[in-house]
């Protein structure tokens, strides 16, 4: 059997940081606060992606950084400044798509893995040779690439290069996520992280010589979001996966929650892990592996390009909106004694039946006996988000553990 791959997970902040790592994730990629392509993600400031990696690193995780902006003339020169910042505080890989930021890159701190990101267009076992022969250690896969594909170019390629692919989390209308639609509409450039996401949006058809009147695309009866991609899920095809010869298992996600963070990296460690113990062992728990991803937010699921071209199912024409299972309610940090310290996300109260969601797989019904602020005045609610709490249940909760609830 290959080598087990890594599981990739994104992180949005510093908290969702440590809950990927907690929850199961080898390595983790996150955004600074420039030339990555999620600007509307909180992102991390040098402060929090320096304690980010030394936490990581105290787990012996890894942490890579996106840099995989399409790059104008006034961005090279602010790269190179990033990329000194970067050197000082050791990330373990740069993820970046341009020729000329890679070029930057090797420069400004050669002792840092480069990563070739989805964005480059990586379709072909040539592309893959080429920027190995310039040093790249690791080339992303272009989403629109089947199984077989892959396969194709790990024969072709040397062993010590790495391949990473997205196995689950949002798709992408456009090729390789190079969209023009948000600049056209909006004048924020998605190549340059500032993606307005339009290919959520419901469309219309305006003849001509008829303005005002708005007809609508029907591609079949349910509605008319023709650019709207189910989510990726692969979780019941990591034997083909790994077969491929798949290095690293990436999930979509640097705009996601620490819940959403929390349960995909949890299902996806316990799958990898359970085959390589045993096929059995994988198969038997692929209902508890289905049900725990239903938990989290998405928007239908499919298996995207990897069996072949995708039909019409891998389409959502009704709706842009997501499936929601469970609400965030926070995080755990620590407590006094039996006194539990979280930040809150959504309103929950005193009496009310929730879930402690750790991160060995275990799920705990639990009821929240009393709510305190930060002056230990008692509470019957927690209505604002962000506060921070004082919570008691009556089942026991540890650090880095996630409350949540059904609905």
């Amino acid at each position: 059997m290959r080598k087990k791959p890594e599981l990739l997970v994104p992180a949005s902040s510093l908290e969702v940081l440590k809950t990927a790592v907690i929850f199961g994730a080898d390595a983790v990629y996150i955004g600074g606060e420039a030339f990555g392509l999620r600007a509307k993600a909180k992102n991390f400031s040098k402060e929090d992606m320096a304690a980010g990696i030394d936490f990581a690193h105290q787990y012996h995780k890894k942490v890579y950084v996106t840099a995989n902006i399409i790059a104008h003339n006034g961005d090279l020169e602010p790269v190179r400044e990033y990329f000194k910042e970067l050197k000082e505080l050791g990330p373990d890989g740069l993820i970046i798509a341009d020729p000329a930021v890679f070029t930057i890159a090797k420069e400004a701190c050669p002792e840092i893995e480069i990563h070739i990101s989805t964005q480059a267009n990586n379709t072909n076992y040539g592309t893959f040779q080429f920027w190995h022969s310039l040093g790249a250690k690791r080339v992303v896969t272009a989403r629109e690439l089947s199984l077989a594909e892959i396969g194709q170019i790990r024969s072709q390629i040397p062993d010590d290069l790495e391949i990473e692919s997205f196995i689950h989390g949002a798709m992408c209308i456009s090729y390789s996520g190079r969209c023009l639609l948000s600049s056209y509409f909006t004048g924020r450039d998605a190549n340059r992280g500032a993606c307005t996401h339009p290919c959520r949006w419901k469309y219309a058809v305006v003849e001509e010589k008829r303005p005002g009147e708005y007809l609508p695309v029907y591609e079949n009866e349910r509605g008319t979001y023709i650019f709207n991609s189910k989510d990726l899920c692969m979780i019941e095809y990591i034997p083909e996966l790994i077969e491929a010869g798949i290095d690293s298992l990436k999930i979509e996600g640097r705009m996601k929650t620490a819940l959403y963070v929390a349960t995909v990296a949890r299902t996806y460690r316990k799958a990898i892990d359970d085959f390589y113990e045993s096929a059995e062992k994988y198969r038997e728990n692929m209902p508890w592996y289905l049900e725990q991803i239903a938990g989290c937010t998405y928007r239908q699921f499919t298996t995207g390009f990897y069996f072949g071209k995708p039909d019409e199912t891998t389409q959502i024409y009704d709706s842009n909106t997501y499936i929601r299972e469970y609400t965030y309610l926070g995080t755990v940090s620590e407590g006094p004694e039996d006194l539990l310290i979280i930040s809150q996300r959504n309103k929950f109260s005193v009496g009310e039946q929730i879930e402690i969601m750790k991160p060995d797989g275990e799920n705990v019904q639990t009821k929240v006996l009393e709510i305190f602020d930060e002056e230990m005045t008692p509470m019957e609610s927690a209505p604002h988000p962000q506060q921070k709490l004082y919570v008691r249940l009556d089942k026991k909760a540890e650090a880095y553990d996630i409350l949540r609830r059904e609905g």
